[in-house]
């Protein structure tokens, strides 16, 4: 089941931390770059993030999120977050096809350029990749865009 989080509750926020850290330590080891910035997420900076969240639970624990940030010519996903004990379940998969679902204009993505996996997961979908940025010396962020949700 997928549903929206309350990020007024310290609790749900306390959850998505849980996951957070985790998987982002997974796609720093890929990327080869500690410096992501949902690392140093706090319940306050998630609470103040002005982005929607979105939960997949499964027999009441929370497995996974995705949040979007409604911009004025597209939506934007600014973190697809899976626990790694439920990597390669479909999860991720679930959490995009449902924003792609409700999405009404063009939904864009970044990710790091060596997350193999991730780009993989939005090209199956329909996401072009649009640029490269370089975030650090010799990081790269692809940005991809998907036109028709």
């Amino acid at each position: 089941m997928i549903k929206e989080l309350n990020l007024k509750d310290r609790d749900i926020v306390k959850q998505i931390l849980c996951i957070q850290v985790p998987a982002y330590q997974v796609e720093a080891e890929l990327i080869e770059f500690d410096g992501i910035p949902q690392l140093k997420d706090t319940i306050e900076t998630i609470q103040q993030s002005g982005e929607t969240f979105y939960g997949l639970f499964e027999d009441h624990a929370l497995m996974g999120f995705v949040a979007v940030e409604n911009l004025d010519d597209t939506l934007n996903i600014c973190r697809l977050v899976v626990d790694p004990a439920h990597f390669r379940k479909g999860a991720a998969t679930k959490l995009l096809t449902f924003i792609l679902s409700k999405a009404k204009k063009p939904v864009t993505v970044s990710t790091g350029s060596k997350n193999i996996p991730a780009i993989t997961l939005y090209k199956k979908h329909k996401f072009r990749i649009c640029s490269e940025v370089e975030v650090a010396p010799g990081v790269f962020i692809t940005q991809m865009f998907n036109p028709f949700p």
